[in-house]
């Protein structure tokens, strides 16, 4: 009974957001509710549980994401994102112009949000295609892979963010893994996939191909943008690495795991960013905490979607959901991994979002990491590989790539679709594959 009442509520969920075009914040509060009382919750525990999911994943992520879009926010006013593209295409030359951007792809997907990153970069694409007379899917296509396996894959970004906090994972061990796991992930479905795709021709509307391109003397050196771009991950991984090297309780062990906290080292890298990308180049601090305000404002319905998330993860555990389904697949001989990724996918094709896929995914999975040995760190990547897999017209994603592109909705499933899904395909075998080195 558990079980069928979890499918009628992710069947319900769906329903929700898709038919009836509901919020989705006000779908997964509804679902949560629909599930507390169908599974004999009494009324006021379905909504202290409901706070207390809530509670518990933006008391985590509320800062790390707040930071995380002050960053983004800066690097691309401050023309960082442009600085590292424009260098990048212009150091690797035509030849190899495809790793020019998917280099400037994943130092700028990093630190900024998916659809800030498209938008950002995407204007940079059209202007770099136009003077190599290159094909457009040819040049933009890596690019876009980079910004989506960041998104999908690696924190600070929202939905591996919070599914680090959900399943306990260290943020500095996802990280590593997750970039050994974005590499290939991001050439085979990036560079190599796109030079097969030569033939489709891309024409951008007129109202994309004039973007505002900053002059020269307007941006930070490329050491500047690079560094302060990826300063997150620098803190966060040099400090995953030395924790190893020191002796535990000392004062040198308890500042070095201080720094590299995902929140202090976002932090301390919002304060340089301010510095570097902002004083130093001239802007005013009032000009540049306006900026930072109008970031966190763009946030907002992320932070209630995965609020939403967390509050159902909170039902599925407190109605003892979860513990069924962990006690159902004890049994099996299907790798816990595999699970959480063909859940996070199946969630993915239905809903569209990748950020809600995750989420709801990692809720259902939890008794997969709590209750066997799995590394939860790879956990994390599977349901992160799994949330992009086979995005169609139910997702934003997918829409936003064909009209900046101009692309028929054939052109885009062949390109779009086909590009997301070699990156779950490939990003689940890198994570079966990393997990028999490190077992």
């Amino acid at each position: 009974m558990p079980l069928l009442i979890i499918i009628a509520g992710i069947l319900l969920l769906f329903v929700l957001i898709i038919v009836a075009k509901l919020d989705t914040f006000i779908s997964f509060i509804i679902v949560c509710i629909t599930v507390g009382i169908f599974q004999g919750m009494p009324l006021d525990s379905v909504v202290l549980s409901i706070q207390k999911g809530i509670g518990n994943t933006l008391g985590f992520l509320v800062m790390i994401i707040g930071l995380g879009a002050m960053l983004g926010k800066l690097v691309a006013d401050s023309g960082a994102a442009q600085r590292i593209t424009s260098k990048l295409v212009n150091a690797f030359g035509l030849k190899y112009i495809q790793w020019a951007v998917v280099i400037a792809g994943f130092i700028v997907g990093i630190p900024m949000f998916y659809s800030v990153g498209f938008v950002i970069l995407i204007p940079l694409v059209f202007t770099v295609a136009a003077s190599t007379g290159l094909p457009l899917i040819y040049v933009g296509l890596p690019m876009l892979t980079s910004l989506s396996v960041t998104h999908g894959f690696l924190p600070p970004h929202p939905a591996p963010t919070a599914i680090v906090g959900m399943f306990g994972a260290d943020t500095g061990k996802t990280l590593l893994y997750g970039i050994l796991i974005a590499i290939p992930a991001i050439i085979l479905a990036g560079p190599l996939f796109a030079r097969t795709i030569k033939n489709i021709e891309a024409t951008p509307l007129k109202e994309f191909y004039n973007p505002v391109i900053l002059k020269d003397n307007e941006m930070p050196s490329m050491a500047v943008s690079t560094f302060t771009s990826l300063l997150p991950v620098i803190l966060i991984m040099v400090s995953t690495v030395l924790i190893n090297f020191i002796p535990e309780k000392g004062t040198l062990y308890l500042i070095v795991g201080f720094i590299g906290n995902p929140v202090i080292a976002m932090l301390i890298s919002v304060l340089v960013a301010i510095y570097t990308l902002g004083l130093y180049q001239g802007k005013k601090m009032g000009e540049l905490m306006q900026s930072i305000s109008n970031s966190v404002s763009s946030i907002t319905m992320v932070l209630l979607i995965i609020a939403g998330a967390g509050a159902l993860k909170q039902i599925l555990v407190d109605s003892g959901v979860s513990d069924y389904i962990g006690e159902l697949l004890k049994g099996t001989d299907v790798s816990p991994l595999f699970l959480g990724w063909m859940i996070a996918a199946i969630i993915r094709v239905c809903v569209g979002s990748a950020t809600v896929a995750g989420l709801t995914a990692a809720g259902i999975a939890l008794p997969l990491v709590s209750g066997t040995s799995v590394n939860p760190e790879l956990m994390v990547l599977a349901v992160g590989s799994g949330s992009l897999m086979l995005s169609h017209v139910n997702d934003g994603g997918f829409w936003m790539f064909k009209e900046y592109f101009n692309l028929s909705i054939k052109e885009t499933l062949s390109t779009w679709t086909v590009m997301e899904t070699l990156v779950g395909v490939i990003g689940i075998g890198g994570v079966l594959l990393l997990d028999t080195i490190l077992t």
